[in-house]
């Protein structure tokens, strides 16, 4: 009837005084990132795709005047008494071309992009980044299906210490930020909108198209940081989590179709010892090499088989049951190409772990019970419905971060510090445990960098100069001797390799990557 239009036109408009809006202060820019398709081998085309900044580090003020709706780690009582007039109020401000390096540090040179860790910008100083693919035409974010498919990318992590990750990974977050599923969102993806991930992570300023101020804490070690009463979560694909002393590859599953807003237990928080109730898998299936027995693959220096000092290609190939994009996942697969060689990934060397150099579900199910972790990742489906996600599609993310709550040790040390490190599972690399204190890297490391760059995807065996359309394969296992500890030596400095790195200082860079050769000399 009319009367009934009229009241649901009403309606929208209330709805629509609720938004999540874009400023109009600043005129919003992307840095041009061209990504290359192929389909067959190194037979590609170019497509014109950009970044845009999350929405997490924009500013975020009132409408129409240059006041922050959020400052440090608090919002403001005045704009902000609930989520409602919070919502109302306060806009999402544009990132212009002079934003992107002089505040946040992250500058492109047209086919890649390099992020600096720390900014001090004319407002403010700024740590870290995250960014996300937009597709040509910039209004939505560029989709990857990668089942069937590989990915592949060159990074120089040579800059990047212990206690530091520079992030390639895919989530399944909505293509355009939200727009369409939440009306008050009219930001969308061109603004950064809508970022989700496996830890289904609270500090999230705007989730579902509406401010998360509810309940908000600042965080008592992070001046920038705090977290709502919501968390936002999907399906995680950690491609690379990486510094120059380690590096993994990791599926993380949920019990989730796109982004998803939680609350409470489903949310499966730390600080409510819930992080196996919710509906993430946030500790993965990761793939270590360090972790899993091989102490001489990854490292900075040529005595390791990939040298982290030196740019790197990597591939990842996601490996269908039947060969077709209808197949279910079971394998992911890991590539390097370094100077011109190929170089296979190295192989698990753990009793009690099939020696393998990919993630299969063996592998996981294996490494969860070699290691005592629980199997969240089976209980959220395991590769299969890693597969299901890549099917529907998936959001690239390009971030640099310092860890406030582990010091990035679960990466590259000793975790959880509880434990004895000779433990399966706790010595993830060869880091200090006193390593990644996020004071102590914003002091002495704040010009770290991470640069990804020429990025291709396609047809298994499309996207790198030896790829031959098939996924690679195993060859041989490793000789034990050269891919682990050797104690006994009596040039090593302490009982082992980890025990040599433990002693060496951690600053400058170059004196503590210089001492870690030294070690991997005298020690293996």
């Amino acid at each position: 009837s009319k009367m009934l239009s009229q009241w649901v036109i009403a309606g929208l408009l209330i709805i629509g005084a609720h938004a999540q809006k874009p400023g109009g202060l600043k005129k919003n820019s992307e840095l041009k990132m061209d990504i290359q398709e192929c389909t067959g081998q190194m037979d590609c085309k170019t497509l014109k795709t950009k970044v845009t900044l999350d929405s997490n580090w924009r500013w975020l003020h009132a409408e129409g005047e240059a006041v922050n709706c959020y400052d440090g780690n608090l919002w403001d009582d005045e704009f902000c008494p609930d989520t409602a007039t919070c919502t109302e109020n306060c806009v999402l401000e544009g990132v212009d071309t002079a934003d992107w390096g002089e505040t946040y540090g992250v500058t492109s040179d047209g086919d890649g992009i390099t992020l600096q860790f720390v900014t001090h910008g004319p407002y403010s100083s700024n740590i870290g980044s995250r960014s996300y693919l937009l597709a040509p035409g910039g209004h939505e974010y560029q989709i990857f299906k990668l089942k069937n498919r590989e990915f592949t990318f060159d990074v120089d992590v040579s800059e990047l210490p212990c206690g530091l990750n520079g992030a390639l990974y895919f989530v399944e977050m909505d293509f355009d930020g939200g727009m369409e599923n939440y009306p008050t969102n009219e930001a969308g993806a061109a603004y950064g909108t809508g970022y989700c991930d496996a830890q289904c992570p609270h500090d999230m300023k705007w989730i579902s198209g509406e401010t998360n101020n509810e309940g908000w804490e600042a965080s008592d070690n992070d001046a920038n940081a705090g977290k709502g009463y919501y968390g936002a979560c999907c399906v995680e694909m950690d491609i690379w989590e990486a510094n120059s002393m380690a590096t993994a590859y990791t599926p993380h599953p949920c019990d989730t179709v796109g982004a998803y807003r939680c609350e409470g237990t489903e949310c499966g928080d730390n600080w409510s010892d819930e992080r196996y109730d919710g509906i993430c898998d946030k500790d993965g299936c990761d793939f270590n090499s360090w972790r899993v027995g091989d102490h001489s693959f990854f490292g900075p220096g040529g005595d390791y088989a990939v040298n982290s000092n030196k740019p790197m290609t990597v591939v990842t190939q996601f490996v269908t049951s039947d060969g077709t994009d209808n197949g279910d996942l079971v394998e992911i697969r890991r590539v390097y190409v370094q100077d011109g060689q190929v170089i296979e990934n190295s192989f698990s060397n753990l009793d009690g772990i099939d020696t393998t150099d990919s993630i299969t579900q063996d592998f996981c199910d294996q490494t969860k019970v070699i290691f005592g972790d629980i199997d969240d990742h089976a209980e959220k489906g395991g590769l299969k419905a890693m597969g299901e996600s890549l099917d529907r599609g998936q959001v690239l993310v390009l971030s640099m971060w310092d860890d406030h709550d582990a010091g990035m040790l679960w990466l590259d040390s000793n975790y959880p510090l509880d434990k004895d490190p000779s433990t399966p599972g706790v010595n993830r690399g060869p880091c200090p445990e006193d390593s990644g204190d996020p004071v102590d890297m914003e002091e002495n490391y704040p010009d770290a960098t991470v640069k990804f760059y020429n990025v291709k995807f396609g047809a298994i065996g499309s996207t790198y100069p030896s790829g031959n359309g098939s996924p690679t394969t195993t060859t041989s296992k490793p000789n034990p001797s050269t891919t682990t500890s050797s104690s006994g030596n009596s040039e090593c400095p302490g009982d082992d390799l980890a025990d040599c790195i433990s002693m060496c200082p951690t600053e400058p860079l170059d004196i503590f990557q210089g001492c870690i050769l030294e070690c991997q000399d005298k020690c293996t």
